[in-house]
């Protein structure tokens, strides 16, 4: 039985943000990027900036709702205010079940419809598609009020193979 072939690296794109209100542009530029169908996994430490990249998405995107961390609800939908994608906004940091866990919020059924975001998603929510962006955020840990954060987008699949991220970064 042969391994199955790992998906496709589009590349990665690094770029340092130094704010959050940079943050949200990067996810305001990043929702240019998207279509209905989209995965985006979010990985960085608590504080890291994953919410504030999502509102900024939710902007981009033109969805109904203040996107806030969806912790206590396990999963949000912002609607679409005009013909666009709806937003499913998940935050995987409480379920500790895996795969069976993220079933249960039916995500492979608005997946196709949806962009849907997950935080704190790695060892979740591969198994959806192969076809993804991972987006890592990493900040200076302790005690520090430092705003830079190092941003890591990678895309794999054949989706993401035509990409061309480097305009995140204008």
């Amino acid at each position: 039985m042969e391994a199955p072939a790992a998906p496709h690296n589009a590349g990665d794109l690094q770029l340092t943000v130094t704010s959050p209100e940079q943050m949200r542009e990067l996810g305001r530029r990043l929702a240019k990027l998207l279509r209905a169908g989209d995965l985006l996994m979010l990985s960085g430490e608590l504080g890291a900036g994953k919410t504030t990249l999502t509102r900024g998405l939710g902007e981009g995107l033109g969805v109904r709702g203040a996107v806030t961390s969806p912790t206590f609800v396990i999963a949000r939908v912002h609607p679409s205010l005009g013909d666009g994608p709806p937003l499913v906004h998940v935050d995987a940091y409480r379920l500790s079940g895996g795969l069976d866990e993220m079933e249960d919020l039916d995500l492979d059924v608005s997946l196709p419809e949806s962009v849907v975001v997950v935080e704190w998603g790695e060892g979740k929510v591969e198994e959806l598609t192969e076809e993804r962006l991972q987006v890592g955020i990493h900040r200076a840990v302790g005690d520090t009020t430092d705003e830079v954060r190092h941003v890591t987008v990678t895309g794999l699949g054949e989706r993401w193979a035509a990409v061309d991220l480097s305009v995140l970064s204008a």
